[in-house]
This record gives C-alpha cells, sequence and structure tokens, in this order.
C-alpha cells in the first residue's frame, strides 16, 4: 500500500510573482487630449504602472479587441488591470466606453476609472451606477493614482488568496478521498 501523505500548506506570504509587482499593474488610458494623455501617463509611470495610452474611445476598444473585428491588430497582449478614460471625447464618450466594456464578458471584472474636467454631479452618479471603481476630477492628482493603485493590488492580493484557499480545500479533499479508498 502505498503511503499518502496529507497536502501542503502553500506559503503565499514569500510569493514574489504578479502580487507586490508594481511594474505588472497595467492602466489603458483613453484621453483625447494629448496634454491630458501625457499627464496621466507620466503619473501612473510615476507610480510604477506599466501605461498603454490611446486618444479616443474607438481606439480603446479596438485595443481591446471589442472593436467587432475582435482584434487588437497593432497592439501587443491587452492583459490590464485597470481603464482610465476622460468623460468627455468626440465621437464616443467615456460613459459609453464604460458600457461597452461593461457588457464585455471578457472585460467586464476590470475597473474602469472615468475622469473629468467637469464637475457635474448627474454624469457622475450615471457613471458610478453603469459600473465605474471611480471618478475623478482633472486635473488628476498624483494622490489619486496611488490611492487607486494601492486598492487595485489589495483586491489582486485578496483574490490570489481566495484563489490559493480553494486550492488548498480542493487538496485536502483529494487527500480525505484517497485515505479512505487506502491507496
Amino acid at each position: 500500500m502505498a503511503e499518502v501523505n496529507g497536502p501542503e500548506k502553500l506559503d503565499i506570504s514569500k510569493d514574489t510573482s504578479s502580487l507586490g509587482s508594481p511594474e505588472l499593474l497595467h492602466v489603458l488610458a483613453v484621453d483625447d487630449s494629448f496634454v491630458d494623455r501625457k499627464f496621466i501617463e507620466r503619473l501612473l509611470r510615476v507610480s510604477s504602472c506599466k501605461v498603454t495610452v490611446v486618444d479616443s474611445a474607438t481606439r480603446a476598444l479596438q485595443y481591446l479587441g471589442l472593436d467587432g473585428d475582435n482584434s487588437s491588430v497593432g497592439f501587443e497582449d491587452p492583459k490590464i488591470n485597470l481603464i482610465m478614460t476622460d468623460y468627455s471625447m468626440p465621437g464616443m464618450t467615456g460613459y459609453e466606453l464604460l458600457k461597452k466594456i461593461k457588457e464585455s464578458s471578457a472585460f467586464r471584472e476590470i475597473p474602469v476609472v472615468i475622469m473629468s474636467s467637469e464637475n457635474i454631479l448627474p454624469c457622475i452618479d450615471r457613471c458610478l451606477e453603469e459600473g465605474a471603481e471611480d471618478f475623478l476630477l482633472k486635473p488628476v492628482k498624483l494622490a489619486d493614482v496611488k490611492r487607486l493603485r494601492n486598492s487595485l493590488m489589495k483586491a489582486d492580493e485578496r483574490a490570489f488568496k481566495n484563489i490559493i484557499h480553494k486550492r488548498e480545500l480542493q487538496a485536502n479533499d483529494i487527500y480525505s478521498q484517497l485515505k479512505r479508498a487506502k491507496i
């Protein structure tokens, strides 16, 4: 009869994979204003984020492969952790982009932050009701970016710990089944 050892507890406290590696936090920044795009890009890079910037909601949809072609032609892997978009843009607004992202099964879980220089409560409420993570007034401050980054990292860490916990429970269950079967 083979000996069955108990499942080992996974130690994630020393894990140096994706969590705690700030350079892996990838933000898609969407703004039609060149100056605002450069400003938010710089704030995000100073906060140790990887940044992809695009100049329109349509271009963001292309990057995500949600433009109908299901391709992100001209872009690398669209694995992103956060989308920050201007509210008021020509063509498609940030609100319309938010709705399209939240309708997508592939991207609905990605937090979307709306930015605007206009402090109009009905617009803010509408975005938050549609699923926006936050609504930031421009000019966005470094403190806003750091707060967003920290809350995303904590959420990722909680999700990772939940996955590990589920795997530990599954391993315990398998161990119990094997023990009962006396394999």
